[in-house]
Parts: C-alpha cells; structure tokens; sequence
C-alpha cells in the first residue's frame, strides 16, 4: 500500500476531526463600515481667484515747460509732496528780460492811444470845413483803431512773458509720493524733452486692475441668464500679497472694461483699496479673491468625498438602495472652502462616501454611519 506523505496525512486528519466534531465555516465578514454626508442645497458665493497688478490712483510726470538751466532742486526724494509745492527753479534771468521788454512795449502802445484818437478827433471836425480830405480823416480813424489793436496785442504779449517767468517755478500739479529726480542742479532741461523730471503718484487709494478670461466671463453670464445665478454687486474684494499673506482691508469692485484685449483674450476688471500704510505699491503683483454672483440652489460637496478616475474625470461614491454602494460621475464648478460646487451627478439626498473610500466597488454593501470630523474641524 501506498503510504501517504506526513504533511497531506496530517491535513486529512485534521479535515476529520472536523468533521466528526461537526464544525462550522468561518462567517462571513460584516459590512464595512463608511462615513456619509446627506446632500443638500443652498446658496454659494462664486468666487474667483485672479491676478491683478496694482497701480495709482493718480500718476503725474513732473516736466519743464520751457527751456533753461535748473537751478535748485527743493524736495527730498521719496518725500510726500503736495499740490502747489516749488520743486524746482529753473534761471529766470531771459525770461525776466523778456517780460520787462514786453511790458515797454505795452505802456508805449497805450501812450500812442491819445495821440491817434485825439488826431482822429481833430481831423473829423476839420473834415466838415474842408481843412483836410476825407482820405485823411479816414487815415487818423484808422490809426486810432490800430493803436488799440496793438495795446491788446502788448497786453498778449505781456501776459506770455508773465507765464514763462511763472514756468521758472516748477510746481507740484498733485498731492502724493514723489519718486528719485532725474535732473540734478546745473543741468539743461527742455520744454518738450522726452524725459520727465521726476514722478509723483498718489497711493493713499490704490487700483487693482484685475484680468479675467473672456471665456470665464461668458461662462457666468451665461449662468446669469439661464436663472441659476444671481449677481454679486457690491462684494468686497480681498487681496493676497506677493508674499502669500492676505491684505487686511477689503476693495471695491469699480468697473469691467469693455473689449476684450486681443493678445491676452482677457478682460480687465478694476478694484481700488485704501492703502493708509503704503503697503500696496504700485507695480506689485497680487492675487485678488473676488464674487462675482450666488449660485441658488447649489450642492456643496465635501472634497475628500470627490475622487478622480484613471483619466482625471470627477467621481464620487454614493450609498443606494439596500445600502450599496453606487458610482457617479460628477461635474464641479469650482471649489468653496473645504467643498466642492457640484453641478452634474449628484442629488439633493444622496448620501455621499467621505470616509472608508479604500477598496469600495460599486455594488458592495456597507454600513452607513456619521464620518469622523475632518482634519483642522475638531475644535471648532
């Protein structure tokens, strides 16, 4: 007889005593257990995330309106100036010279008005006793009338020397920050030169010009219209710094460009934020959070509860009749916090899979029950 190895004799013995104690199968194992949000609608604010450049409120190029040498520079750069302060002098000398030689002009003008008008006067008496012609008489007329021409023109005159003197004194056309000059005393300015001589900006009030898609405006117009979306006039805007640190004060939507830029295929949208400290400097990138509308009716899902298939699709896993698990594809608009706006595949109801996700297939039959608090909620 053919005698069986130790280890199978060993097994069937064991499969024996089994059976003959008549044992039991292991049961089967409980239903996993899985944590469930029920769904519900409500209203959500969309709000964008978008960069923004930050400029003045007000920007003024200081330059000479004429010609000559600078003579005094008379601020500080980097200083706060204010509108009508002397930044400048510039040699006055000619244009001293030309303003007395237009005022000599205009007094001898206006000494020439009596003599022509009484001449003129003397020959229209003469004129009726045939004294003298009537061409004369017209002659005198004409002279008076051409001496005060000229008085107006020296008065003109007078006046354009008078301005060109003032132009010595370069003033400040506005209140605000004044930059580094570019001119030092000794040096040769013209009016016209391309070059200004230095820049003041106003930053107590700040813009931020804001770029949008063309593509994400239509997209929420046309939510507006299709009635699922509300508009947001009026929603501060919020800023985040180069340094990813938020702006402590909040801005105010001003306006929205109307045309598109055809490099970019974006829109531009205009914020101002109060800027008391001078923290906002022109120039500066930043992030700026904004609401552009309220989506009623809106589902907020939890993000842990939203997954992505092997090509990048949204998916989430929902508990069905007779407690099994279903699968669905979803669609989102943007995320909200810790949630997601969804907009396509899930119902007011539904009962969402947020914890226990590892391993679960459609099909498979669990136990629903509250999820633990998500990381960075417990205290709260």
């Amino acid at each position: 007889m053919r005698q069986l190895p130790i280890p199978g004799f060993a097994a069937l013995a064991a499969l024996a005593l089994l059976t003959a104690c008549g044992g039991d199968p292991p049961p089967a194992p409980p239903p996993p257990q899985v944590g469930v949000v029920t769904l519900s609608t409500g209203s959500a604010p969309l709000q964008t995330e978008l960069p923004g450049r930050i400029s003045a409120l007000e920007t003024s190029e200081v330059r000479p309106q004429i010609s000559g040498v600078v003579r005094r520079r008379l601020f500080e750069e980097g200083a706060m100036v204010r509108a009508g302060q002397l930044l400048y002098v510039i040699e006055d000398a000619p244009y001293s010279a030309a303003l007395g030689t237009a005022q000599g002009n205009l007094a001898r003008a206006r000494a020439s008005i009596n003599a022509t008008r009484l001449q003129a006067q003397r020959y229209r008496e003469l004129v009726g006793i045939n004294a003298v012609s009537r061409q004369e008489a017209d002659n005198a007329d004409a002279a008076a009338q051409q001496a005060l021409a000229d008085v107006t023109a020296q008065r003109a005159a007078a006046r354009a020397a008078q301005i060109n003197l003032d132009f010595t004194r370069i003033k400040a056309p506005i209140s605000g920050r004044i930059g580094r000059s570019l001119v030092t005393p000794g040096a040769l300015v013209q009016a016209g030169q391309p070059d200004p001589l230095a820049t003041i900006q106003r930053t107590d009030r700040v813009y931020v010009d804001i770029t949008q898609s063309a593509a994400q405006l239509l997209d929420l117009r046309e939510a507006m219209r299709a009635g699922g979306v509300e508009a947001s006039a009026g929603a501060p805007v919020r800023l985040i710094l180069p340094n990813g640190k938020p702006y402590g004060l909040a801005g105010r939507l001003q306006f929205s460009e109307v045309s598109v830029d055809p490099a970019s295929g974006a829109v531009t949208l205009r914020a101002t934020f109060p800027n008391p400290d001078g923290l906002l400097l022109p120039g500066m990138f930043v992030r700026a959070q904004l609401t552009q509308g309220v989506r009623r009716a809106a589902i907020l899902a939890p993000q842990r509860g939203i997954t992505r298939d092997q090509r990048g699709r949204p998916v989430a896993l929902v508990v069905g009749r007779g407690n099994k698990v279903e699968q669905r594809m979803v669609t989102v608009d943007r995320p909200l916090g810790d949630k997601w706006i969804v907009t396509g595949g899930l119902r007011p109801g539904d009962r969402l899979i947020v914890e226990g996700l590892m391993n679960l297939r459609p099909g498979t039959v669990v136990t629903p029950g509250a999820p633990q608090p998500a990381p960075g909620t417990a205290g709260n």
